[in-house]
């Protein structure tokens, strides 16, 4: 797990970036709860909540993305998948001079 934290923290650098995906990422859980909820109370009528939820998780990690200046996690899927070139890591916040310690870590 702290290698994939430490991955993520490494593509989210940005202050505002990460202010965004901390406020963003817990609506996509709740999102599905309230479909839950909505489902088990027949509230299907109100399905524009956790819709608007979802969309507005995804609008919010994007515009963190666009700040960072690298491509959002599913975008490097879909561009992978494809074989295209994307942005795993912003050019600069990028770690050219970094080496790693035989801990995985990064080191200035």
């Amino acid at each position: 797990m702290s290698g994939w934290l430490d991955n993520w923290r490494r593509r989210h650098r940005h202050p505002v970036s990460l202010g965004l995906h901390l406020l963003a990422i817990p609506m996509l859980p709740v999102a599905g709860v309230l479909v839950i909820v909505q489902l088990i109370d027949g509230a299907w009528a109100l399905w524009w909540r956790p819709a608007g939820l979802f969309a507005l998780s995804y609008l919010l990690q994007c515009i963190g993305h666009r700040l960072e200046g690298n491509d959002m996690g599913e975008v490097i899927l879909i561009k992978k998948f494809l074989g295209r070139p994307y942005v795993a890591v912003s050019p600069r916040f990028s770690d050219v001079n970094a080496e790693r310690r035989s801990d995985g870590a990064l080191t200035p």
